[in-house]
């Protein structure tokens, strides 16, 4: 199935030249193109579109605005030729930033950032779905694979280039990144800390600072506190 975008730019050259490099790329149409986000804006509401090539500096309304503007917007590949917007748009989770004029070498790079981006995505709700429509999963410690029940895990911590899994009354290691780990996990596991996941299940109090599972004490990390306090307290 070929990836279906649109151009926005309020320069018909610029459009020439997304649409130039698009051509050359098989696995891509070009649904469209704007030199009006107005009316680009009004497409969206009634077409899938997957990518956006999308100028920010435009007379009506900037990029960036329309990203914001917009409740479930495709992927976007922002386009233009100021370099200062770089760090506001990546702020935006973009998949690309592309200055002017775009080499075709490039503009590649970036269609592949996608894929890959759209690929990654895919093979975790793959991985999450296989871990919810089971009660358990198997992980290899000392050559053996051992059946872990998702019930009985207390809180997952990271160590080094493995994760040791603490259960009531043991603990079992497994190389793996605590990262990786989490996707095996069904939603009752909750990341706190860049070294820990909890079983939301077991947690016993819950403070700014820290989850009590019993009487362990886990650290909540400074970057994932607002998150992790929203989320206990609304359950």
């Amino acid at each position: 199935m070929k990836i279906r975008c649109i151009a926005i730019d309020d320069e018909p050259l610029a459009l020439e030249i997304i649409q130039a490099h698009l051509q050359q790329i098989p696995d891509v149409e070009l649904v469209a193109r704007y030199t009006d986000p107005i009316e680009a804006f009004e497409k969206l509401k009634d077409s899938i579109i997957d990518l956006i090539f999308l100028d920010i500096e435009m007379p009506l309304l900037s990029g960036l605005d329309f990203v914001k503007s917009l409740k479930n917007p495709p992927k976007i590949i922002f386009t233009t030729a100021y370099r200062n917007y770089a760090i506001e748009s990546y702020e935006l989770d973009v998949v690309d930033y592309l200055l002017k004029p775009i080499s075709f070498i490039r503009f590649f790079k970036a269609i592949n950032k996608y894929k890959a981006l759209v690929n990654t995505v895919v093979i975790r709700e793959e991985i999450k779905e296989s871990a919810i429509t089971n009660d358990h999963l198997y992980v290899n410690s000392n050559k053996k694979f051992i059946k872990i029940n998702f019930e009985e895990i207390l809180y997952i911590e990271s160590i080094k280039d493995y994760v040791r899994i603490h259960l009531k009354d043991a603990s079992i290691m497994t190389k793996d990144s605590i990262t990786n780990f989490k996707l095996k996990l069904p939603d009752n596991f909750l990341r706190i800390h860049r070294s820990f996941i909890v079983n939301i299940i077991k947690v016993t109090a819950f403070t700014k600072v820290d989850v009590e599972i019993g009487d362990k004490e886990i650290p909540i990390g400074a970057s994932y506190k607002e998150y992790v306090m929203s989320f206990l307290s609304s359950n």
